[in-house]
């Protein structure tokens, strides 16, 4: 059973490997363009929620 659990955790990742450029068109760099920015949009909105996850935490156990 825990290694079922271990298997169904995320893995971090180490890094993004770049892709080879020269063989893509502009409109095959357009699309991957479009594709990091969206996957930075979904990166940023995540650290977003997680501050705000973070900030509602501290506020509820703040001692006054």
């Amino acid at each position: 059973m825990a290694m079922e659990e271990e298997d169904a955790l995320p893995r971090r990742r180490k890094r993004l490997e770049p892709l080879v450029l020269d063989p893509l068109g502009v409109e095959e760099l357009q699309a991957y363009i479009s594709e990091l920015r969206a996957e930075v949009a979904r990166a940023e909105a995540e650290i977003t929620r997680k501050q705000q996850h973070r900030s509602a935490a501290d506020a509820f156990f703040r001692k006054n």
